[in-house]
């Protein structure tokens, strides 16, 4: 079965240290928790697609990050090299049209074949203007969200805000572009100004409901019911933050239970499963021991699956939130 991770923080995670060409069980833990993301793990999970992100944290009340849009692109550049560096030892291939769309094996192959990505940038501070997106788009840019908190486009998680002047003239550019946007941090008004002024392809690669997790980082169900009828798709997100209701957080460990739950309730927002799937973003700035506690590695993916026949969902919809439904948008969204 072909496993689609639609947000997955790994050249953020290299440069800061961690071997993420290797076994997350060879990693060292650190800080941000216990690694549960390697390439290999990925392969053996059967996972045949994933969106690698860029992000460059922004320095909020003085802690480090970038404090402007030139600092925000000499952070962002050296990920974008060790993506390109990685891509010519052929251990990722990225995906840059339709036609590579099409490519994307619908079973799992060899252990050893590259890993097909699509490049995310996850916070468009990085781009210091609108003229930076045709060079960003060269080098293989085909998803971008406009904010993570506040950036100089938009308002952001946890600081809400319209689109600025300058984040309506990048939303034109990266139309201009096809660029696909990723909604997943914007603020409430930023996300129904981004769909209001643009008619281009509408994601969220790793965001959850919430109606169980009463958060601007989540979803409402009117948000989710606008990517649908934009033909968009949702990546559940397996932070234990983002699954666990607020008086069950801290008390106990999410299971692949509480996944479900997110996808049954955005399945039953929709009125299918067509527009519902995965986007981990483990090791996003935590660690093994805060996901669902039967997954382990990204190796262990495939128990998802098995999770949602035990409640009740059929093959086919299994399938699709596995890997089909992203694939089937990926094909219809990105450039030809």
């Amino acid at each position: 079965m072909l496993i689609v991770d639609a947000h997955l923080d790994l050249a953020y995670n290299a440069l800061r240290g961690r071997d993420v060409l290797a076994p997350a069980v060879h990693q060292t833990p650190d800080e941000e928790g216990i690694p549960s993301v390697g390439v290999p793990d990925l392969l053996a999970g059967g996972v045949g697609l994933i969106c690698a992100t860029i992000f460059v944290a922004p320095s909020i009340n003085g802690s480090k990050g970038y404090t402007n849009a030139d600092e925000a692109r000499s952070g962002a550049i050296p990920q974008l090299h060790w993506y390109q560096s990685v891509e010519q030892q052929r251990r990722l291939a990225f995906v840059r049209n339709a036609t590579d769309v099409k490519a994307v094996a619908t079973v799992a192959g060899p252990a050893d074949r590259p890993l097909p990505a699509i490049l995310l940038l996850e916070g468009a501070d990085p781009l210091r203007s609108p003229a930076d997106v045709g060079e960003w788009f060269a080098a293989g840019l085909r998803m971008v969200g406009l904010a993570w908190k506040r950036t100089r486009y938009a308002g952001g998680t946890g600081v809400p805000g319209p689109l600025t002047a300058d984040g309506v003239e990048l939303v034109r550019e990266l139309d201009r572009f096809g660029i696909i946007h990723d909604t997943s941090h914007l603020a409430e008004a930023s996300f129904w100004q981004l769909l209001d002024l643009s008619a281009g392809p509408i994601v969220a690669t790793h965001s959850n409901c919430r109606s169980m997790i009463p958060t601007d980082r989540q979803l409402s169900d009117e948000m989710v019911r606008a990517i649908v009828q934009r033909e968009g798709v949702i990546g559940i997100n397996f932070f234990d933050k983002f699954l666990l209701r607020p008086d069950a957080y801290k008390t106990r460990r999410a299971t692949l239970a509480d996944v479900v739950e997110h996808m049954k309730h955005m399945c039953d927002l929709a009125g299918d499963a067509t527009h519902v799937a995965i986007g981990t973003d483990m090791d996003g700035g935590l660690g093994r021991e805060e996901i669902p506690e039967e997954i382990r590695t990204s190796a262990d993916l495939p128990k998802l699956a098995d999770a949602l026949s035990s409640a009740g969902f059929g093959d086919d919809d299994v399938r699709r939130i596995m890997g089909l439904n992203w694939l089937r948008f990926f094909e219809r969204a990105m450039p030809t």
